[in-house]
């Protein structure tokens, strides 16, 4: 079982940046490939961006690569979301989500995923 605590959403110009964690419970935390999905409204959750469990290979969705990097410290239980170059249609409520290593380098579906948090919302104003 692993509990996970998204943080760090808040209300941004276009143009203006955020950091989101989420923090990880357990002692298992490196055994697990992390993604972070988002869900605007009245659509469906998609996929953001997904790192491999020691954080040496990422991917990204078209909508969000050059400006969105993930990151992860495994010392600290935690993966990261630094979000640049904000714009209103990445307005959601973005997920972080857990899924044990099992050899695939990239998750990038929902049913992949084992574990999710509870979300945290962003708004980007234009």
């Amino acid at each position: 079982q692993v509990e996970l605590v998204e943080s760090g959403g808040g209300l941004v110009q276009a143009g203006g940046s955020l950091r989101l964690s989420c923090a990880a419970s357990g002692r298992t935390f490196s055994s697990y490939a992390m993604g972070w999905f988002r869900q605007a409204p009245g659509k469906e959750r998609e996929f953001v961006t997904t790192i491999n469990w020691s954080g040496s290979s990422t991917y990204y969705a078209d909508s969000v690569k050059g400006r969105f990097t993930i990151s992860r410290d495994n010392d600290k239980n935690t993966v990261y979301l630094q979000m640049n170059s904000l714009k209103p249609e990445d307005t959601a409520v973005y997920y972080c989500a857990a899924k044990k290593a099992s050899g695939a380098t990239r998750y990038t579906r929902r049913d992949e995923y084992d574990y999710w948090g509870q979300g945290t919302r962003i708004t980007v104003s234009s």
